[in-house]
């Protein structure tokens, strides 16, 4: 159907946007990788990814967001299940105090987490109460804790809005069939979930591996990520442009391929919605 002027008047400002900071940055980053330092045509940038560490960086990124991903969603999906069982009043006050955290700056709250794990820090006074200290800051545990923290609550958003969407007759079905509460959670609250899950684990996980704050601050420089090599390509001593580009390509088809993998899971056909007795 041929579109008014109108109506292409208010879809252009969005075409405009998508050209200039989604198409251009692209075909931007695919210019680099693909050239070298004099502008000519090269893969030299893409196979260098194959030498010395970068293969070990990328799968460090990787254990490390899936680690903090999980851990994110053994934490949420109780705590999203919870917060539907209670009344809408308290509802809607566990969803503020969850989304608190997301308007602090987040440069602030990871000097918070610095403070907390350091040696001298809020923990170790603690522990020092009673003979014990632990090592935390400038380790990989430290850099998951702040993962963790920082985004935990896009891991619970979209659990609890599919399960507080989930029609409570089924429930009651389920229950007048004689199904026990664990049957109940399990047959058919996570049966009816799982698209929750799915968008919780990629709105988690697509951003926990290409992040570099947090890991410079909390791991102190002791280990890489890809997020840390690659902003070292564009901001540090050694500039290039071109390599940073490549790393920027491949982290971008790793996520691509990533959020295929979930997609397929999250597949309407393969989430029925009927609960499974």
């Amino acid at each position: 159907m041929k579109r008014s002027l109108a109506q292409r008047s208010v879809i252009a400002p969005h075409v405009v946007w998508s050209v200039l900071f989604i198409i251009a940055p692209l075909l931007f980053m695919l210019f680099y990788a693909f050239t070298g330092p004099d502008g000519s045509f090269t893969f030299e940038n893409v196979s260098r990814l194959f030498t010395g560490n970068y293969v070990l960086i990328f799968v460090n990124s990787l254990c490390l967001a899936l680690i903090a991903t999980v851990i994110c969603l053994i934490i949420a999906y109780p705590l999203a299940y919870v917060f539907t069982k209670l009344t809408p009043k308290w509802q809607k006050i566990c969803m503020l105090l969850l989304m608190i955290p997301l308007w602090m700056n987040f440069l602030i709250t990871t000097y918070s987490w610095m403070t907390i794990l350091e040696d001298t820090g809020i923990i170790n006074t603690i522990l020092g109460k009673i003979g014990l200290s632990v090592h935390m800051i400038n380790t990989p545990g430290a850099v998951v804790v702040g993962m963790v923290f920082c985004y935990l609550p896009y891991m619970v958003l979209p659990i609890y809005s599919v399960m507080s969407g989930i029609d409570h007759k089924l429930i009651e079905a389920s229950q007048d069939l004689g199904a026990s509460s664990r049957q109940v959670l399990t047959k058919v609250v996570l049966p009816l979930s799982v698209p929750g899950v799915i968008s919780g684990i990629t709105m988690v996980f697509v951003p926990q591996v290409s992040t570099f704050y947090i890991s410079q601050k909390l791991g102190g420089g002791t280990f890489q990520l890809i997020g840390d090599t690659i902003e070292s390509y564009f901001t540090g001593v050694s500039v290039n442009y071109h390599f940073g580009a490549a790393l920027s390509l491949i982290l971008m088809v790793l996520i691509i391929i990533s959020m295929g993998v979930m997609n397929h899971f999250a597949d309407p056909e393969d989430v029925t919605g009927r609960p499974m007795l």
